[in-house]
């Protein structure tokens, strides 16, 4: 009983957060047992659900034992909004689910001011969760969080690359904020406690890994709104090869020049210190790609200035050639 008082309790602290985030659509409550959310006056013909699930990965680790507790709120709400915003959807609403050895409401309430942060910044609604706790499986101060995103799309507007993408279409890169939410199991078995606080561009380096993820909604979304875009890839783990090539037609391939990327320095200081192949770089990170954009040739340049307007740093890294649904790294 104890558990479940205190546990209503942090729900009751928490609501105002929730709510603060919350627009005419929602018609639920916290104590409810599900969320409510009107979508039949959303002004769509032909609307279509898009849904998107994500976690944060052994980035946990480094947040809890450095005790960025809001990080892990931005980085799950990024890591969901980024994969719905892939087929063109406008996020509606999110929902957490928080699991933890022992419940702490000031540790909670920092997770899920970060989540509440990014939902109200991107027009999303927090409209309930989760938080489970469960002493025989997690130690005291240990969190896992998992983000579930429900998106919005008119059914032919949905971005589907394998349907859209053409020969001779160009590749346009959006940076990263710096490693986002992938790759962790390897930073921690390359780096010490001791390393994790050595200075790093002027600060310990922990604090540069944690950077939160990047959400790409206002650029991608305004850019939506005047071109057609062929396809969107969210590069996370597995990198540029893994996530391009879920996008790709079967008789298309992507050349992809890394000479191009702007490589941050962080990347650099991991390959060095770890003593990484370029395969294994490649294949883990990012590499300072955080969202890739697939155009028309013909509309690049407009769509380039119009990232430039928008305060983005755009850059072209590749193009869509003629094969057997290949990504080749050059």
């Amino acid at each position: 009983m104890k558990v479940k008082k205190k546990k209503n309790m942090t729900i009751y602290k928490i609501s105002n957060i929730l709510e603060s985030t919350y627009n005419d659509k929602v018609m639920s409550v916290l104590d409810h047992f599900s969320g409510f959310y009107k979508i039949y006056e959303s002004g769509y013909k032909e609307p279509v659900l898009v849904s998107g699930v994500d976690g944060v990965g052994t980035k946990l680790r480094l947040a809890i034992d450095y005790k960025k507790y809001d990080v892990i709120g931005e980085d799950c709400f990024a890591m969901c909004a980024n994969d719905v915003l892939c087929h063109g959807a406008l996020p509606l609403f999110f929902l957490d689910y928080l699991a933890c050895g022992k419940l702490d409401y000031t540790i909670v309430k920092k997770i899920i001011q970060g989540i509440a942060i990014s939902c109200k910044k991107n027009n999303t609604c927090l409209i309930g969760g989760e938080t489970a706790e469960m002493p025989e499986i997690y130690k005291k101060n240990d969190y896992d969080i998992a983000g579930f995103c429900v998106g919005i799309v008119e059914k032919n507007h949905i971005i589907d690359g394998r349907k859209l993408i053409q020969e001779e279409d160009i590749l346009i890169g959006l940076p990263s904020s710096g490693v986002h939410s992938n790759g962790f199991s390897v930073i921690r078995n390359i780096f010490s406690t001791e390393d994790f606080m050595k200075s790093f561009q002027e600060k310990p380096f922990y604090e540069t890994l944690l950077i939160p993820t990047k959400i790409y909604h206002f650029p991608i979304h305004t850019l939506l709104k005047k071109f057609l875009i062929h396809g969107l890839a969210h590069i996370t783990g597995g990198g540029i090869s893994d996530n391009l090539y879920r996008i790709l037609p079967e008789n298309l391939s992507a050349v992809v020049k890394k000479e191009k990327i702007p490589i941050q320095p962080v990347f650099n200081y991991i390959q060095k210190k770890g003593n990484l192949s370029e395969h294994e770089m490649w294949n883990t990170f990012n590499m300072g790609v955080g969202m890739i954009i697939v155009v028309s040739f013909k509309e690049k340049y407009h769509i380039l200035n119009k990232l430039h307007i928008l305060g983005e740093k755009p850059f072209i890294l590749g193009n869509i050639v003629k094969g057997n649904k290949k990504v080749f790294l050059k």
